[in-house]
C-alpha cells in the first residue's frame, strides 16, 4: 500500500462534499437581508425602490439557488443581480418629455409651508441642539428624534427617570430662547 505523499493532493483529487454555510435560503436572506439592502440603497436615491431592487435580486438568487455551489460566494451573486437589475431597469426607464409653451408651476403645499423655510427651520434647530451641553444634547436627541420613551432613555444613559425629565426640561427652555428659533416662531 502506497502513502500519499501530499495530503492536500489525495484529497483535492476525492471529490469533498461541501457543507453550506446557510442550509436554507430564508436563513442566507435572514442573515444578509440588512448588508444586501445598504447595496441596493447606494444603487438607488429612493429606499422603497431599494427593497425592490433587493427583492427582485432576492428572487433571481432564489430560481438559482439549487445551481449555486459555493454558498461563501452569495453574496457576490446577489450584488451582481443587483447590479444587472438595477442596469435593465435603468435602460428600460421611460422618460416622459412633453414640450410646452409654459413651464407647469407645482401646486402650494397645503398649510402653505415653503420646503425651503422649512430646512432653514431645520437647520436652525440643529444649531441650537448643537449648543445645548453634552448631557441635555444626548437626552433632547433621544427623546424627541430617537422617539424613546423617558424610562428608555433613562436605561440608555444609565440615569434616573427624574434626570431625564429635569434636563429635558431644561433644554426644551433653552431651546424656546434659542434667537434663531425665536426668529422662526
Amino acid at each position: 500500500m502506497t502513502t500519499p505523499v501530499c495530503t492536500s493532493a489525495s484529497k483535492a483529487a476525492v471529490p469533498v462534499t461541501q457543507t453550506l454555510a446557510y442550509p436554507s435560503f430564508a436563513s442566507y436572506v435572514k442573515a444578509r437581508q440588512p448588508v444586501l439592502l445598504r447595496t441596493a440603497r447606494s444603487l438607488t436615491a429612493n429606499p422603497s425602490d431599494a427593497e425592490d431592487l433587493l427583492q427582485t435580486a432576492l428572487t433571481k438568487t432564489y430560481v438559482a439557488w439549487e445551481r449555486i455551489e459555493d454558498h461563501r460566494a452569495l453574496d457576490g451573486y446577489v450584488r451582481r443581480a443587483l447590479l444587472n437589475t438595477r442596469t435593465s431597469q435603468w435602460r428600460k426607464r421611460k422618460v416622459d418629455e412633453f414640450a410646452t409653451d409654459e413651464i407647469p408651476e407645482p401646486d402650494p403645499l397645503p398649510g402653505g409651508d415653503d420646503p425651503a423655510e422649512q430646512q432653514a427651520l431645520h437647520d436652525a434647530m440643529w444649531r441650537a441642539i448643537m449648543k445645548l451641553p453634552a448631557r441635555q444634547r444626548a437626552m433632547v436627541v433621544l427623546r424627541y428624534y430617537e422617539d424613546l420613551s423617558e424610562v428608555q432613555t433613562a436605561e440608555v444613559l444609565g440615569v434616573s427617570v427624574g434626570t431625564v425629565k429635569s434636563a429635558v426640561s431644561r433644554a426644551l427652555g433653552k431651546l424656546r430662547e434659542d434667537p434663531e428659533l425665536v426668529l422662526a416662531r
